[in-house]
């Protein structure tokens, strides 16, 4: 998180797997910026940082290694949870296929992805480990704006 409070910035970007020229993995091209308020630690602390110091106009173009990023796949974060609370109506939902990315809420209230791995008689494996751990990341792009965040989106901590 960068020491810049409060700040709005809007980047278009493009992540790409381990250097500018890998594997695209992400793209706002023909989409919104991305928008996030500095100093709230909204974004990977390496984004943050290598952004927060830029102009409107500005573009960029750095690296950054798994364990800056999203860190190491771990066994820990795969895990078996009951069948039940993926059933409605008695019957598992149909989007409870082996392979797919389900929403999930944490004992916080944050939504994680989780990924199907396995359907057992009673319970579900599921790998809630980032989809980017293990990766290290490129990111390239430009800075679209950049301004003083409202007395309104830091009261609720995002941008309007």
């Amino acid at each position: 998180m960068s020491d810049v409070k409060n700040k709005v910035i809007a980047v278009s970007y493009n992540l790409h797997k381990n250097t500018a020229e890998g594997e695209l993995i992400e793209s706002t091209e023909g989409k919104e910026p991305l928008r996030f308020l500095s100093g709230l630690g909204q974004m990977i602390p390496d984004f943050e940082n290598n952004v927060v110091n830029l102009n409107q106009g500005d573009t960029f173009s750095f690296g950054i290694k798994a364990e800056d990023a999203y860190g190491s796949r771990t066994e820990e974060a795969i895990i078996e949870l009951p069948q039940d609370i993926f059933k409605k109506d008695g019957q598992l939902v149909e989007e409870v296929q082996v392979n797919n990315v389900l929403p999930l809420q944490d004992q916080n209230g944050n939504v994680v992805p989780a990924k199907v791995v396995s359907i057992n008689t009673e319970t579900i494996t599921v790998d809630v480990n980032h989809p980017l751990a293990d990766q290290d990341l490129h990111f390239t792009g430009t800075v679209v704006e950049v301004r003083a965040a409202t007395k309104e989106e830091v009261e609720h901590g995002h941008v309007h």
